[in-house]
């Protein structure tokens, strides 16, 4: 299961255009004539695949870029659609032509052979680890009912109106209806968290009419079947019917999200048995893969930039270089050997040196001891690590830690904090031991009277709380106790809560801490255990489940002891105040534990009489059976009984902060990096985070924006706004869309300017688009960092996108590309080691431009003192070796290099508002190489002719000699911490160079090599090149020092 997961990242798209452009598998453009490109509903007969109405696609997952046969042409079109690759391919090409050829053939096909089988190894490396991991889901073994009984079948074999089998602990391989399970209270669990980054277990429901036949082979004797929607991208929704035919009278139920199993999810109980609806690439898994963008770095652009001046600067050459020789003869032939005899100004080495670089910057991040658990998914970009300027977070789990605690239970004229626990204990104890006529009424003074309704409105309250919520106590087994013993003696020990929220649990731990203890639940009953040891039994009559529209989940319970149903329900305070009778209180209240930062919620009950129930139930059964504007007719029908509800309490429960997110918020704004949060929770529990995370400064004002559904309200908030300086900014979703609509440029431009924003219930797909509006309003880096499944569209839109591996599952650290395991590991990845990748990259680069700009000057140098004649200064193999043997190590060594030690870098974040600007690598530094390039390459070539006595081939010997002690004086010379691999490098090199000339005679003169008057020459024309570059260094560094510099002498 691990294994497949690994590389696809699903995530809920909210939005419906995705859906039809583009689809993993590559649906050919005319399938719609196959009947495969339309989605249309279905009607699915149970175990009878072959009573199909249209074709469907094969049930198989396909993750792979490329197959057998596009793999090799795929692979060479993605390298040469880069300019700086074609080039190299042309000029390969050319040497098979006679009157183009310089030297031998290898000089120009070797380089671009080694870069070519690099990237297509590591591509292959890919897509063999994508197959293997999607042939290891197509091929797992299910079991399938059919008329010959049960028959194993392959993931890949599975069609539409199968019966499937799926036991405990096992992926659901298809989208299927549930029909039957083997637990006894007729449910059963499911693992969400590959669907939708959740980790918390969903309850779903089996068809009633299937699951109450005798066995499961019945199921191939009745005549029935499924009718579903046409398959789309809402993995919360679900609309359809199950029909029995053959039934007296026939069977109608209505199939809601309760009664499916969709692919990618795994059975958490029992085992169950489902018909298949949708297969391949119909499955909501697939349809909510959004292919993530290819990124690419910011530094790859601006190298590939700097590549296409250099190639204008080969093309100039060789039009003077001809132009000099007064376009005689075969002129045309001419330029085209000059491009060939210079092509050096743009090196071939450069694309694989940065792309080895990245690899080692990408294996320094996983190697840090500091922030252990690291991973790189994304090797290509560790440089962007480095210039980011704004960062835009999650909150549920990122900042904090997803864990609850709880912290207040409100009466209105009384509340219960922490301290005061054991008060509502004493009061739940007493409502359950005392007899209910223990004082004379005669007797009693006011006071117990008063004594009595406290103690009995907070034994309402913890009993509400402890049965509205959809928490099922599950019990494990452990050493001492198995299930079923730990079941039937409802054991403390062996009791796990689940729920589909930590809200949810942390509620019902309390109640159990105060003496209320949940300790069993199926679909039609609950049972309550009081301090002294009695059971309560409740029957479950409805339950209305929360959703994010209608922020609220109700109950329907009838007490077993005394018969009373009452409807309780719990929500958010906004929706509540309109459900509650009248008081004068709760909104107050509220507000004031929502800036204590903790999340509120609203308890309210209500009694029915037997007949106000019946008349209810009868209207929402028929509302559900409806196939139209089905939702809206329950919610009429639920809404009828949400009047004048009795107000109970409210609970206040705490979300903990990360470890150490303060002092990382404070890093990062240091650093000169703007930290917006992006959350989909309430306005005042963001808020609360916010100043409870320091995200905004104790000083600092903060602005909330009004909610605004027009264009004038958004206009009048906006100049509001505009006239505050410097506060921070809290905006909620709907008011961000209707200022995006009308304002989106002045929004932008006031927002930018803020040290922080807040934005508060955003939907996924518009945290995405707050990434997008940054990058395309202000240029800048933006980074994302977050841990759900709803913060993956955030992440794949960002220049860097980091998941942190949470509560809420790994589905946002597998769509990142680096995740993290805290949020505090920020820090050091972007100080660091993206400062270090940014560094080292650009010396780098800088560095292999100037050795390939050396020995082009020296190549024009040669050629214009020989009267423009096109013929190589070096041939065969000093070409090769020059870039490769005998320079390659120290120049690649650059990348150990540091400029200042790690602790000094997080101490002092600002030395990474340096890099916002871009200044190790632009045109300035770029300009400056270039020129030292011309000098030194001049020097060298000048002095050659210059000290030269006899044989051309000595010109050869002490040039290249000097080029090679030039280029490794120069690597010294950029170095500002030395590591003892760099000077191993060093002197491997010259090893290599000395023990080559042995071999190298038919260019060099070994003998000549031997005398004292080769080795003054060389000295001389090395110290000039070099030393007037040391003397400037030193005088810089002694002047105008560079920031860093102030901190490490």
């Amino acid at each position: 299961m691990a294994g497949m997961t690994d590389n696809i990242p699903l995530q809920p798209v909210r939005h419906k255009k995705r859906h039809d452009n583009k689809h993993k598998n590559g649906c050919c453009p005319w399938s719609r004539c196959c009947g495969m490109g339309d989605f249309r509903p279905r009607t699915v007969w149970l175990g009878h695949p072959e009573k199909r109405e249209q074709r469907y696609p094969r049930n198989v997952i396909n993750n792979q870029k490329y197959n057998f046969f596009t793999f090799l042409p795929g692979v060479l079109f993605n390298q040469f659609k880069y300019f700086f690759n074609l080039y190299f391919l042309l000029l390969a090409c050319s040497q098979f032509v006679n009157e183009l050829r310089l030297g031998a053939l290898y000089t120009y096909w070797v380089p671009l052979g080694f870069v070519l089988i690099i990237t297509i190894v590591r591509e292959a490396v890919e897509e063999i680890r994508c197959f293997l991991r999607d042939k290891e889901v197509n091929s797992q073994i299910y079991s399938k009912l059919s008329t010959r009984g049960t028959v194993k079948v392959k993931s890949s074999g599975i069609q539409v109106g199968d019966l499937i089998i799926v036991e405990k602990n096992q992926r659901v391989p298809a989208d299927m209806i549930f029909l039957r399970t083997s637990e006894r209270n007729g449910s059963c669990f499911l693992r969400t968290d590959q669907l939708d980054g959740e980790t918390d277990w969903k309850l779903r429901l089996p068809v009633a009419c299937t699951q109450r036949l005798p066995t499961a082979a019945d199921l191939l004797q009745i005549r029935s079947y499924v009718y579903a929607e046409e398959p789309n991208i809402d993995i919360h929704n679900f609309i359809g019917t199950f029909t029995r035919e053959d039934g007296d009278p026939p069977v109608n139920e209505s199939l809601s999200i309760e009664n499916t199993l969709w692919a990618s999810t795994v059975i958490a109980s029992g085992t169950v048995i489902g018909v298949v609806i949708y297969t391949g690439k119909e499955l909501r898994s697939v349809m909510n893969t959004s292919n993530p963008r290819h990124k690419i770095g910011l530094f790859d652009l601006e190298v590939n930039c700097l590549t296409k001046i250099l190639f204008g600067a080969l093309v100039v050459v060789s039009l003077v270089m001809v132009a000099l020789q007064h376009f005689a003869g075969r002129w045309y032939l001419q330029i085209f050997r000059f491009l060939l005899l210079f092509s050096n100004i743009v090196p071939i080495s450069l694309r694989v040196n940065l792309d080895m670089g990245k690899m080692v910057f990408s294996w320094m991040i996983k190697k840090d001891s500091k922030i252990p658990g690291t991973v790189v998914r994304a090797s290509t970009i560790p440089e962007q690590l480095g210039r980011i300027s704004y960062l835009l977070t999650d909150k549920t789990g990122t900042l904090t830690q997803n864990e609850m605690v709880f912290r207040r239970l409100h009466l209105g004229t009384v509340a219960y904090g922490m301290d005061s626990m054991d008060e509502v204990q004493s009061h739940v104890f007493s409502a359950y031991t005392q007899p209910p006529h223990d004082v004379p009424a005669s007797r009693a003074p006011a006071t117990t009277k008063v004594r009595k309704t406290i103690s009995s409105r907070v034994h309402e309250a913890v009993k509400a709380i402890a049965l509205v919520h959809n928490v099922t106590p599950v019990y494990e087994a452990n050493g001492v106790t198995d299930q079923a013993e730990a079941e039937q003696h409802y054991e403390d020990t062996c009791r796990v809560y689940q729920a589909s929220s930590p809200d949810e649990v942390s509620l019902v731990q309390w109640t159990e801490s105060v003496g209320l203890t949940l300790v069993g639940r199926d679909q039609s009953s609950m049972q309550l255990r009081t301090p002294s040891g009695q059971i309560l039994n409740f029957t479950i009559l409805q339950i209305f489940p929360f959703t994010y529209e209608s922020k609220r989940m109700g109950i329907i319970v009838r007490d077993e002891s005394t018969g009373e149903i009452t409807f309780y329900m719990k929500g958010a305070d906004v929706v509540m105040s309109g459900i509650v009778q009248y008081n004068d209180w709760l909104e107050e209240e509220c507000g004031n534990m929502a800036r204590e930062g903790l999340r509120v919620l609203v308890v309210a009950k209500k009694s029915l009489t037997e007949e106000q129930y019946q008349d209810f139930e009868a209207r929402y059964v028929q509302a559900k059976l409806s196939v139209h504007d089905r939702s809206l007719k329950v919610a009429t029908v639920i809404e009828s009984l949400e009047m004048e509800m009795e107000l109970l309490c409210l609970t206040g429960v705490e979300d903990q902060l990360q470890a150490d997110v303060r002092p990382t918020l404070e890093i990062l704004r240091n650093a000169g990096i703007k930290v917006w949060m992006l959350t989909g929770d309430k306005l005042e529990t963001a808020t609360c985070t916010a100043k409870n995370a320091h995200l905004v400064t104790r000083n600092q004002d903060i602005h909330v924006f009004r909610p605004v559904t027009t264009r004038s309200e958004a206009h009048l908030e906006l100049n509001a706004f505009r006239r505050k300086h410097d506060c921070a900014l809290v905006i909620s979703g709907d008011s961000l869309e209707v200022c995006l609509k009308f304002y989106e440029y002045e929004f932008m431009e006031l927002a930018c300017q803020c040290p922080a924003v807040v934005c508060c219930r955003c939907a996924p797909t518009q945290k995405a688009q707050i990434v997008r509006l940054l990058q395309e309003r202000t240029g800048k880096l933006t980074c994302a960092v977050g841990d759900g499944g709803n913060d993956v569209s955030m992440i794949q839109e960002a220049d860097c996108g980091v998941g942190v591996e949470g509560k809420e599952g790994k589905q946002a650290s597998l769509a990142a590309d680096f995740s993290v395991t805290q949020f505090k590991h920020l820090g050091r990845l972007l100080m660091v080691h993206g400062r270090n990748s940014y560094k080292r990259s650009a010396a780098l680069s800088q560095f292999v431009i100037h050795r390939s700009l050396c020995i082009s000057t020296m190549q024009a140098v040669f050629s214009s003192v020989f009267y423009f004649a096109s013929v190589p200064l070096y041939q065969g193999f000093l070409i090769i070796g020059y870039s490769t043997i005998y320079t390659m190590f120290p120049v690649f060594s650059l990348v150990l290099d540091k400029d200042v030690k790690s602790e000094v870098a997080m101490l002092y974040p600002e030395l990474y508002k340096d890099l916002l600007k871009g200044r190790p690598l632009s045109f300035k530094t770029f300009l400056i190489w270039v020129l030292i390039s011309i000098y030194q390459g001049s020097i060298i070539m000048y002095g050659a002719l210059l000290l030269f006595e006899s044989e051309f081939v000595h010109i050869v010997a002490i040039s290249f000699t000097s080029l090679i002690l030039t280029e490794l004086l120069m690597v010294a010379l950029t170095i500002q911490t030395w590591h003892w691999l760099m000077i191993v490098a060093e002197l491997l090199s010259l090893a290599c160079y000395i023990a080559s000339l042995v071999f190298l005679h038919e260019f060099i003169d070994v003998y000549f090599i031997a005398t004292l008057s080769f080795i003054w020459k060389v000295t001389v024309i090395t110290l000039v090149s070099c030393l007037p570059l040391y003397i400037l260094k030193y005088l810089r560094r002694r002047f105008s020092p560079p920031s860093y510099s102030k901190l490490t002498s």
